[in-house]
C-alpha cells in the first residue's frame, strides 16, 4: 500500500488538499464557510463544525485521486470518521487520495525573522499511531518573516530534524518552511532557504526521500533544482494567502510544483449552498487548481 501511495504522489497528476485547519485557524475557515462565531459555544462543538465541512468536502464526487493525489489531515480529523469509515482510511480506498498528517503543535515566537516549530512533545506515540491509521506521510509548518541567513538555517535545520523522526518511522515528511507573502526582501529570502535546502538534502542518507511544501516565488521556477532533487519525492506550492486566481497564476508558472490549497480550496464554498451548489463550486475550484497544477 504505501508504494502505491508514493507512486501516486511522486507521478500523480493534481495536487494535495490541506485539510489541516488546527484550533488557531479553525475560526477563520469556519467563518469563510459561512459558519460565525457565535454558532457555537466551545471547542467541541467548533470541531465538530469545520468536520462536517471536511467530510461534505471529501465525499464531494469531485474529490478523487484523479485529481486530488492526496489530503492534509488534522490530527482530530484522523481520529474520527467520514461516514462509518476512519477517516484516513476513507481517503485512500473510497477517494483514492493519499492520506497526510500535520504534526506540528503551532509557531515559537519570533526570533532572527522566523518562527521555529513549537515542541512536538510525544511525537513518536502521534507517528506510530499514524502508522496504524494508515497514514503515508506527515506534515510541519513554521515561518520565514525575513531575508535572516542565521534564522532561515535554524529553520531548515530544525525541518530536516524532525523529518529525520518522521523518516525513521516509514513515513514520508512534508518539510513547509513558509515564506510570508508580504515581506519586502521575499525573492531575497527565497534564494537563502533554496541554498539551505539544498545543503541539508546533502545530509540525507541515499534512498529517503521528503517532500517541501513552500510559498510560490517570486521567479517563476526558483525551486527547479529542488524539483529536479533525487532525494525529493514532491515539491507542493501553498498559496499563502493569495487569492485562488493570483495562487493559480503563479503555481502554472513553476515546473513540476503541484498545489498544496488550503483556503485557495475552500473559497466559495458555503454551509449554507444546496448539495448540488456546493459539489458544482468544489468540482470547479478542483479542475482550476489542478490545471495550474499540471500546467508547469
Amino acid at each position: 500500500m504505501h508504494q502505491e501511495m508514493a507512486a501516486q504522489v511522486r507521478a500523480g497528476n493534481g495536487f494535495i488538499a490541506a485539510l489541516d485547519q488546527s484550533g488557531g485557524s479553525t475560526p477563520k475557515a469556519l467563518a469563510q464557510y459561512g459558519v460565525p462565531e457565535n454558532a457555537f459555544n466551545s471547542d467541541a462543538e467548533m470541531f465538530d463544525l469545520i468536520h462536517g465541512m471536511r467530510a461534505r468536502i471529501v465525499d464531494a464526487p469531485a474529490f478523487t485521486g484523479d485529481k486530488v493525489v492526496g489530503a492534509i489531515l488534522f490530527e482530530m480529523t484522523m481520529d474520527r470518521k467520514f461516514g462509518d469509515i476512519p477517516a484516513a482510511k476513507y481517503l485512500w480506498e473510497k477517494r483514492r487520495s493519499v492520506p497526510f498528517l500535520k504534526i506540528d503543535k503551532g509557531l515559537a515566537p519570533q526570533a532572527d525573522d522566523v518562527q521555529l516549530l513549537k515542541p512536538i512533545p510525544g511525537l513518536d506515540a502521534l507517528l506510530d499511531r499514524a502508522v496504524g491509521n494508515g497514514i503515508f506521510g506527515t506534515k510541519e509548518r513554521s515561518v520565514i518573516s525575513g531575508a535572516n541567513p542565521d534564522g532561515i538555517e535554524a529553520i531548515v535545520a530544525q525541518q530536516f530534524d524532525v523529518g529525520r523522526q518522521v523518516l525513521a518511522k516509514g513515513l514520508v515528511p512534508i518539510l513547509e518552511p513558509e515564506i510570508t507573502i508580504s515581506i519586502a526582501d521575499k525573492a531575497a529570502a527565497e534564494d537563502m532557504l533554496k541554498e539551505r535546502i539544498l545543503a541539508h538534502l546533502d545530509t540525507l542518507p541515499e534512498g529517503q526521500e521528503i517532500m517541501l511544501k513552500l510559498t510560490l516565488p517570486e521567479t517563476p521556477n526558483q525551486y527547479q533544482a529542488l524539483v529536479d532533487h533525487p532525494k525529493v519525492m514532491r515539491v507542493v506550492a501553498l498559496s499563502g494567502g493569495y487569492s485562488r486566481a493570483e495562487a493559480n497564476a503563479r503555481l502554472a508558472k513553476n515546473n513540476g510544483v503541484i498545489a498544496s490549497f488550503s483556503r485557495a480550496l475552500t473559497e466559495g464554498l458555503s454551509a449554507q449552498q444546496s448539495d448540488e451548489e456546493f459539489n458544482a463550486m468544489l468540482a470547479g475550484t478542483i479542475d482550476d487548481i489542478y490545471a495550474a497544477s499540471i500546467a508547469g
